[in-house]
């Protein structure tokens, strides 16, 4: 699907290219400047948007259901559609006349910091928000977050909760996945574990030797609690970037696979 344009909705003026983004203060941005943005299809009345400052055109009969991510540019600029009027971008990117789009169905995301200074307060968590960040991009809507000592037990229940009672599609853990006595995250999630998924660990060993040759360490691994996809990523910031992009191309694939989704997706997954 292409978008067929975007036009300031009170002047008429169709512009060619507009880079969307979100503030400091979470506001949807166009060129930098606060905006309301409006998503509708052609031919669809414009009523409803009368107070929009610009409108994304999509193709006659485009089919949104519910809530959905769009994502623009294979996923340059995403942009969120939501119970409301507008839309809010989660992703900064340019959007512009016949830029490809694909819609989404959103992921309820988990991200659990394993940790005991940082579950006490005496280290700042960094790793959990940058992967909030990072999941965020591909769609998802963090609905929880937490910071739980390196205990083992604390970690099976919390992620069995979340899996189990709250249904989170995808948890990301990050911590606790070295050699040290105290690093017991992997043997977590092998004791709620149902299915485990080999390679994604291996795809983040494999990207972190590029950065270290002692990335082999990291004990990394997902495993499948019924329809919840389960990842341990390692503990710093910086390492959980770079494990982050390893496994990012295949994770909404993986989830949507998982839950059933696959089939009513359209889009060709090699591009994300």
């Amino acid at each position: 699907m292409r978008i067929l344009g975007l036009y300031r909705a009170k002047e008429k003026d169709w512009d060619k290219l507009l880079y969307l983004h979100r503030n400091a203060e979470g506001q949807t941005c166009v060129n930098g400047s606060p905006a309301r943005v409006a998503l509708r299809c052609a031919g669809e009345a414009e009523a409803a948007r009368r107070d929009a400052d610009y409108v994304v055109v999509l193709p006659r009969g485009a089919k949104i259901k519910g809530e959905v991510f769009l994502a623009v540019g294979g996923g340059e600029c995403l942009l969120w559609k939501g119970s409301g009027q507008y839309l809010e971008v989660r992703g900064a990117g340019f959007l512009g006349v016949s830029s490809p789009a694909e819609f989404w169905r959103p992921i309820n995301a988990g991200v659990l910091t394993v940790s005991d200074k940082g579950s006490t307060g005496e280290r700042e968590d960094t790793a959990g928000p940058a992967l909030a960040d990072m999941i965020e991009a591909l769609g998802s809507v963090v609905v929880k977050r937490a910071v739980v000592p390196d205990e083992r037990a604390v970690i099976a229940e919390r992620l069995k909760i979340w899996a189990d009672e709250e249904e989170l599609q995808v948890i990301l853990t990050t911590g606790g996945t070295g050699l040290s006595p105290r690093d017991v995250t992997p043997e977590a999630l092998l004791d709620i574990h149902e299915r485990t998924v080999p390679g994604f660990g291996e795809a983040m060993r494999s990207r972190s030797m590029l950065y270290t040759p002692r990335g082999f360490l990291t004990r990394s691994l997902a495993v499948v609690r019924k329809k919840t996809l389960i990842v341990a990523l390692p503990g710093s910031e910086r390492a959980v970037r770079q494990c982050f992009e390893a496994i990012a191309p295949a994770l909404r694939h993986g989830v949507e696979i998982l839950n059933g989704w696959d089939a009513e997706c359209g889009h060709n997954h090699s591009r994300h």
